[in-house]
């Protein structure tokens, strides 16, 4: 049995008149993520480790944010596509555990969502994905609600 771990990060400054999405799912609050694409942190960061596990890339560098084909892409397409390379290397998810960082919205009121969404998106029973929503106990950006971030982890294991 060969095992895999993969981290990933990711962090976009908020801003109003965009929306607040994590895996796709549309979060209400008065801001939203900014980015190339639609900003959605949580794919990202889901995108990125499963990358860095298969030693496939990272999302920058399969969607480089100063092409504008990705402009204003769809983070949770851009994340089917990356698990269709993942899988086809040859590799199945184990389990993902993801962190989200911000002072709001509060993440527990969508969390059960959010894991549908991601299960959804990797084609995996939902208890092999779980959110957890943290603060910044008020400290730097995130703290102070100019920003969001996660970080995700996942282990990936070769079929």
């Amino acid at each position: 049995m060969k095992l895999r771990i993969g981290i990933g990060h990711d962090l976009h400054p908020l801003a109003e008149g965009r929306p607040f999405l994590l895996a796709g799912v549309r979060l209400p609050f008065a801001k939203g993520e900014l980015g190339h694409s639609d900003g959605d942190v949580l794919a990202h960061a889901v995108a990125d480790a499963l990358l860095g596990a298969a030693a496939l890339g990272d999302i920058g560098e399969l969607f480089p944010p100063a092409d504008p084909a990705w402009k204003d892409a769809d983070s949770m397409d851009l994340l089917r596509n990356v698990w269709e390379r993942v899988r086809s290397g040859g590799w199945d998810l184990v389990n993902l555990d993801c962190v989200v960082i911000c002072e709001g919205p509060k993440i527990l009121p969508h969390r059960e969502e959010i894991r549908r969404a991601l299960a959804a998106a990797l084609d995996v029973e939902t208890g092999a994905v779980f959110v957890k929503g943290k603060t910044a106990e008020a400290l730097g950006p995130l703290g102070e609600g100019l920003a969001v971030g996660a970080d995700a982890v996942c282990l990936l294991e070769k079929i």
